[in-house]
């Protein structure tokens, strides 16, 4: 795998840049590239950008479709939230979210009062998720969400794998990124295109899965297209469809009701 490089474009903020560069192993660069892909850190935030035509790539957990999301997603009525077992439960579950990428699934979850573990390998990603972090936890709209999400940089399966019981969660979060074969989506969403190739598709999705049967309590969820192959090996025991996306299920117990009054 290509190492992505890091440059600091804002002077002022080059001791941040070099935690990043620390904490995630990237050459720090004195100089911007004229080709390829980097991160850049700006003076508003860490982005993942080329020389091509696309938009810069970022996460993001206070502006945009995550505000949106925080302030009219529908509770715990969205897909998301279903299939990790929120609607009806009594107790909010802990869950680590095996395949973080930019975090949107993770914030969404954060937002509805879960304590997240979001686990990601590439040290792209989880700079970017890093650097999110560190902005909602000063915004005081999101303040309180990104207290309930930890980052861990790691590969999920040797992770999960190690945990000891007390720490197990009650449910595993599985989001695996396969080769996108439609030409429509890949020409509509050019930029996570980009973010695809840079980070890499997961190849060993099986492996993962059986790691995320083992350490979860509750249930596994693995989010795919709607008419995405599953993961193969174990078969999930149900199936939630939605307009473009299912989850299938994993269970391994039922979440508690809430109590009816």
């Amino acid at each position: 795998m290509t190492v992505t490089p890091l440059f600091c474009a804002e002077s002022a903020r080059r001791d941040y840049a070099e935690v990043l560069a620390s904490r995630f192993a990237l050459p720090l660069l004195s100089h911007r590239p004229t080709e390829g892909y980097w991160l850049e850190l700006g003076a508003e935030r860490l982005e993942l950008v080329t020389t091509g035509k696309h938009g810069a790539v970022y996460a993001e957990f206070v502006e945009g479709a995550a505000r949106h999301r925080r302030e009219q997603g529908g509770g715990r009525g969205q897909p998301v939230a279903k299939a990790v077992g929120l609607k009806g439960a009594k107790e909010l579950p802990h869950v680590v979210d095996a395949t973080a990428g930019l975090g949107r699934d993770s914030f969404v979850l954060a937002s509805l009062g879960c304590q997240v573990t979001m686990v990601e390998r590439s040290p792209v990603a989880a700079a970017l998720l890093f650097d999110a972090l560190e902005r909602a936890a000063r915004a005081a709209d999101t303040a309180a969400i990104a207290a309930r999400m930890q980052l861990v940089h790691a590969n999920s399966a040797d992770w999960l794998r190690q945990l000891p019981p007390e720490q197990r969660p009650e449910v595993v979060f599985v989001d695996p990124m396969f080769p996108d074969t439609d030409k429509k989506s890949a020409a509509a969403k050019k930029d996570m295109q980009a973010f695809q190739q840079v980070i890499g598709d997961d190849m060993d999705s099986a492996r993962l899965l059986e790691a995320a049967i083992t350490a979860a309590s509750v249930r596994v969820v693995v989010k795919r297209p709607r008419l995405g192959a599953p993961i193969e090996g174990i078969k999930p025991s149900a199936v939630l469809d939605g307009k473009s996306t299912r989850f299938d299920l994993y269970i391994i117990k039922a979440l508690r009701p809430q109590d009816s009054q």
